[in-house]
This record gives structure tokens, sequence and C-alpha cells, in this order.
């Protein structure tokens, strides 16, 4: 009996749990999620909302307006103007050699010395011979002389006098045969002095003293090289643009056209010349055209085989707008410029190029003179996109900022001056 007393007594809970209204378990599980939910809106009411960053600032500028005159580039190299192999012109042995490796030898200058003895005895049997005919000539004459004073008496016949005539020619002829083999043998004496040619500086020799060397033209050994450096050539291709313009300019009575050119090891175009030939063809598989300028070389300097680099005189001189190589960029094909309107917009604009006229860059076409460049902060300039503006200065390379304009060099040697 009292066992199950306990028994109903303990399943009381249960059963009044089981009796609960469904919605207070609900509010129960519900409860938490709204505090959660209410106490993350009084955090986002706290806290202020994020400003947007304020325009990026550029420096701008108007493009440079200046007279140039344009250059065409074009890479060559050096070549003498004159160029001569030394060979000897009688064959014997060297005796003497009078110059140093590479010195600068003037014309008639003497280089070499081939053994004149045997040369000086063929000149004396020549004039031996020459003093034979010379008496023969004599003999003849007064043989000749003697018959015309006996043809008035009858006493000399025709005949005899028609062979002293004959014998008086051939006298004549002989003697002449003399003289000529005594110049010949003359000459011969004298070129066993090897001397320059042409002035200019003289390569190595490459016989030296005792050896036996042959004479000849072309077959003759060579001594050594001479080349003439002033003035010195400097040869390079030019495209079919260059013959045009040149024909056009002659045609036209034009003064040849002014060049400038510098070595690899100089930054600026300290050697002058002008052009003075151009080829009498096109080479057909590339298009171009040999041409050459011609340079005065004083002091010798200049040596053919260097390479340099060459700017040509492309016309007169011309209003050209200049802006820096460092805000030039490339969109795939096509070169462009930004710039920023009036109400601060980015805007892209493309152009043509032209040459570097001191440090800057030409523009040839798609810039106006009153568009405000970019040249400074191209980097956070975005088409479409607004920015602050900060004006500029657009300086060539050798001009400085203005006092105190706090100016920094940029890319493209142009000097950028904050005003």
């Amino acid at each position: 009996m009292n066992m199950h007393y306990k028994f109903e007594a303990a399943a009381e809970p249960l059963v009044a749990a089981r009796k609960r209204p469904k919605w207070r378990a609900g509010a129960l599980v519900a409860a938490p999620v709204l505090v959660a939910l209410g106490a993350a809106a009084l955090l986002n009411r706290e806290q202020p909302a994020i400003a947007a960053p304020p325009p990026p600032t550029v420096t701008v500028s108007a493009p440079l307006v200046r007279s140039i005159t344009e250059w065409d580039d074009y890479v060559g190299r050096f070549e003498a103007s004159k160029s001569v192999e030394v060979r000897p012109r009688v064959s014997g042995a060297i005796t003497a050699v009078h110059f140093t490796d590479g010195a600068i030898v003037n014309k008639g200058q003497l280089l070499f010395t081939v053994d004149p003895r045997p040369f000086t005895a063929a000149l004396a049997e020549a004039r031996a011979g020459l003093a034979t005919a010379q008496s023969d000539v004599a003999l003849a004459r007064a043989n000749l002389d003697r018959a015309n004073r006996l043809v008035a008496d009858e006493a000399v016949s025709k005949s005899d006098l028609d062979q002293l005539g004959a014998r008086m020619r051939a006298a004549n002829a002989a003697l002449a045969a003399a003289q000529a083999r005594v110049r010949a043998r003359a000459l011969d004496v004298e070129f066993t002095q090897v001397r320059a040619p042409i002035g200019g500086r003289v390569s190595d020799r490459r016989i030296d003293a005792g050896n036996l060397v042959a004479g000849g033209d072309t077959s003759g050994t060579l001594l050594t090289t001479i080349n003439a450096l002033d003035p010195i050539y400097f040869t390079f291709d030019g495209s079919e643009a260059l013959f045009l313009k040149t024909k056009r300019a002659q045609a036209a009575g034009a003064a040849a056209s002014p060049v400038e050119i510098k070595l690899q090891d100089e930054g600026a175009y300290r050697w002058t010349g002008r052009l003075d030939f151009t080829d009498n063809g096109l080479d057909p598989r590339s298009g171009t055209i040999r041409g050459r300028a011609v340079l005065r070389n004083a002091d010798m300097f200049l040596t053919p085989g260097m390479f340099g680099n060459m700017r040509l005189s492309s016309g007169g001189t011309v209003s050209a707008l200049l802006v820096p190589d460092a805000a030039v960029q490339t969109d795939q094909a096509r070169k462009t410029l930004l710039t920023v309107a009036r109400d601060g917009t980015v805007a892209v604009k493309a152009i043509e190029l032209g040459p570097v006229v001191d440090g800057l860059r030409v523009v040839r076409s798609g810039l106006a003179a009153g568009d405000r460049v970019v040249i400074s902060g191209t980097q956070m300039a975005m088409p479409g996109t607004k920015v602050n503006v900060r004006a500029g200065r657009i300086a060539p390379v050798h001009e400085a900022p203005p006092p105190g304009a706090g100016g920094v060099a940029m890319a493209g040697q142009a000097t950028f001056a904050a005003r």
C-alpha cells in the first residue's frame, strides 16, 4: 500500500510538465535570441559610418610650347674618308722602317727603305747606254750634214743620202729608248723609298727590316695601311622617307642637312657635320638606303669602326608641344596621356609622338596647348574619376626650377616645379 503511494507521488511532476502550454517553451528559446539582436543593434547605433576617402592629388601642367628643330635619329659607324694599302713598287730587302706603329703620318713621309744598291747600279748602266745613244746620234747627224753639202756638187747619190737619213732617225729612236730606260731606272731608285701616299693614321708594320718583299700594285707585299681621318665619314642606313626628303630638298636648292653625333659614352651631341651622300638605290629586302655624313676630325680622335648615335635635321624650325616621357603611357599599340578637365575628371588622350628634344618628348598630334596634362601622380589618376590638381611646370632638363619652388627631377629628363 505504501509502495503504490510513492510511485504516484513521483509521477506527478512528469504529468505536470506535460501539461504546460507550448507558448511558454517557445518564449524560453526566443528570449536569448532577441537579447542578442538588441545588443547588436545597440552596438551598430553607437559606431559612426566610415567616410569615403578624398580624391587623390596629382600635378598637372600645360604642355611646353617651343620652337624646335626636329631631328631624325640613326645609329651608324665611322669610316675613313680614304684608306690605302701601302705596298712596295720594287722588289728587294727592307733595310729600314721609319715610323712608329699607330702614329699620325703626313703625305710624302718616308715609311720604309728597300735596299737601293741593285737599282742604283741599273740606273748607272742605263745612263751609260744613254751616252752611247747620244754619240750615235751625233755621228749620224754629222754624216747627214756632210752629204747634204755634197748634193749640190752631185758628189753623193740620192740613195746614199736616203741611207744617211735613215741612220739619223734610227739613232734618234735609240736615244729616246735610252732616255726612257734612264727614267725607268731612276724611278726604281726612287721607289726604294716607300713614302706615305696620303696623310692619316698608320697601322702597325707588317714587315720588319731584313725581310724580302715583292714589288707590284696588288700582288706586292703588304707593308702597312693608312687611314685618312680628317675629314672622317659616318655611314648609316636610312629609310625611304629620308631618301625622298633628301631628293626633294636638293631639287628645291636647299643646303646639305646638318647632322649631330654623339658617341656611346657621351650624353650630348658634340660632333657636327653635314649629310653629303645618299646611295643610288634602296635595298629591296629592307627598304633602306645607305647614307653618309662628313665631319671634321682635326685631333684624329674619331676612329673608323666606332659606333655613334646620329640625329639628322628633318626640316626647319617648327612650333611643337613637349611633355616629359614619364607622363606618356602605353595602351596596347597606342601612346596616351592623362589630362584633367576643369571639373577635375581624368580623361585619356591618344597621341602621336615625335623625337626627344632637350629631354622632353614632342607630341605631334592628339594634344592641345591648353590641355592640363598629368605630369606627376599618374598611378593614382584613373580615367573617369575625380582628382584634385596641383599646378606644376614643364621645363627642359637644362633649366633649373625657380628658387624656392621645391622642384623634383622626374623621368624623361624634365623638371616639374610646383607653383
